[in-house]
């Protein structure tokens, strides 16, 4: 098992596999889920010859179960504290939901040579609670029944999401895949639960339109359009249309958990812009 200590002390587990001078691509997981979540596209990747690396947000999964430092800021200089590390240069950063948050805000900051490209797939930018700013997003009240369900039984709760909106699998006529439901729950239940209850926060009311706008690298914005989780209206189209080098690819009537139910048309589209 590998891991990185950050400057307060912080254990961050990571993978990191392939050849050590091939282009880097880093994955970022969502929310309340760990590495694992991207064996698909590790894999997938692996295979195509590069070097793949993913790790465990502080709190999820391996990575310690910190008392405090759950939000954006100490999310993105956990990820500095691994890329420089590992010294990576010229990588690709691929953020899932929370994790695309976190690519944000982290690109936003890189050293310069660190960062080629990024990659926001289904991701939480711009920001996802209603406000005077962003009439179009959820209302506080969404997400404080998201904490109170995580409080009340946080293990039926882990059932509750992958089961219903997270893959789409309460979609008429959905292919329901009890294999993913079992390994979300399985991921989530590793993390601790004062993490996944301060990260609801971070996820719904960061916002990452000034991160946006500060990011020069070209950036692909994935979404597909009957995401129950992040709404699309409210996040792919914006976020695109903030960054300097953006480009949105919409995917019709595709779930929050696309990256698990249709691997096979998203894998391609991201190898090729990171081929590009």
């Amino acid at each position: 098992m590998s891991f990185v200590t950050t400057k307060d002390g912080a254990n961050i587990f990571y993978k990191d596999w392939g050849p050590r001078n091939a282009q880097p691509i880093v994955f970022h997981h969502g929310w309340p889920l760990s590495a694992d979540d991207w064996d698909t596209q590790m894999l997938y990747f692996l295979g195509k010859g590069y070097r793949v690396i993913a790790h465990d947000r502080r709190g999820h999964g391996r990575s310690s179960q910190t008392a405090d430092g759950h939000e954006m800021d100490t999310y993105a200089a956990d990820v500095a504290a691994l890329t420089d590390a590992l010294d990576l240069k010229n990588a690709v950063h691929i953020g899932h939901s929370t994790g695309g948050g976190e690519v944000a805000r982290y690109v936003a900051r890189a050293k310069p040579g660190r960062v080629a490209k990024a990659v926001l797939v289904s991701a939480v930018p711009p920001i996802m609670l209603k406000t005077a700013a962003n009439p179009g997003g959820l209302p506080l009240e969404v997400f404080d029944g998201f904490r109170a369900a995580l409080a009340a039984n946080r293990a039926q709760f882990f059932i509750d999401v992958p089961a219903g909106p997270f893959y789409g699998f309460n979609r008429p006529g959905a292919k329901v895949s009890q294999g993913l439901i079992d390994r979300w729950w399985l991921q989530g239940m590793m993390g601790a639960a004062n993490a996944h209850y301060e990260c609801i926060k971070a996820f719904s009311e960061t916002d990452f339109t000034e991160d946006l706008k500060k990011i020069e690298v070209p950036v692909l914005v994935m979404h597909g359009t009957d995401d129950q989780v992040v709404p699309y209206a409210d996040s792919g189209p914006l976020s695109a249309k903030l960054l300097k080098h953006g480009t949105l690819k919409s995917y019709d009537g595709y779930p929050h958990g696309m990256l698990s139910t249709h691997a096979d048309v998203i894998n391609p589209d991201l190898l090729a812009f990171v081929k590009g």
